[in-house]
């Protein structure tokens, strides 16, 4: 199975226009994540993003359940741009759906300086209650769901381990919905 990692673009009007939709968009999703397609994910706080960890057999499986979502179907969602990863940390448990915006997290990207020991830092990371999920990519390339909605945090979490360009790290707010 790939892990895929979809950022999700949205229309300028996402806020307004997703909330008819909302609740097929949910439990869709909701589905997914039961069958196992779906690990977890949330919009940015301002609506205009949002990010998606899909588990497929394929690279083209993708389409298809981001093609059915009710968002993309209303035009809330506009597109997506994916990478698969190479070295994936699961979340040890699936957290209940939060849809009140409360759950607060930090999606951090940025490149490693060494993949091996990256992978066992995620590892690490998890285990302490840091990290919900995440990996590395190919190119040497991190992203990773971690429970903390504060930026300088979370990336202190990452360049502590000394196996992160530091300088590199970025931190994204998340909703941390599903």
């Amino acid at each position: 199975m790939l892990v895929i990692h979809a950022a999700i673009t949205a229309a300028a009007d996402a806020l307004t226009r997703r909330e008819p939709h909302r609740q097929a968009h949910l439990e869709h999703l909701v589905g997914l994540r039961r069958t196992g397609r779906v690990i977890g994910g949330g919009p940015s706080p301002d609506g205009r993003t949002a990010d998606v960890f899909y588990r497929v057999q394929r690279p083209t499986d993708l389409a298809p359940l981001i093609e059915e979502d009710p968002y993309t179907r209303a035009g809330v969602w506009t597109g997506h741009a994916a990478r698969a990863f190479s070295q994936f940390v699961e979340p040890w448990e699936l957290p209940p759906v939060v849809l009140d915006g409360s759950r607060g997290a930090m999606v951090i990207e940025g490149p490693v300086t060494d993949t091996d020991m990256a992978q066992l830092a995620l590892v690490e990371l998890r285990g302490t209650g840091h990290l919900a999920f995440g990996g590395c990519f190919e190119d040497g390339g991190t992203t990773a769901l971690v429970r903390s909605a504060d930026p300088a945090e979370a990336v202190a979490w990452f360049a502590d381990t000394g196996f992160w360009a530091a300088d590199r790290l970025i931190a994204r707010p998340l909703v941390y919905v599903l």
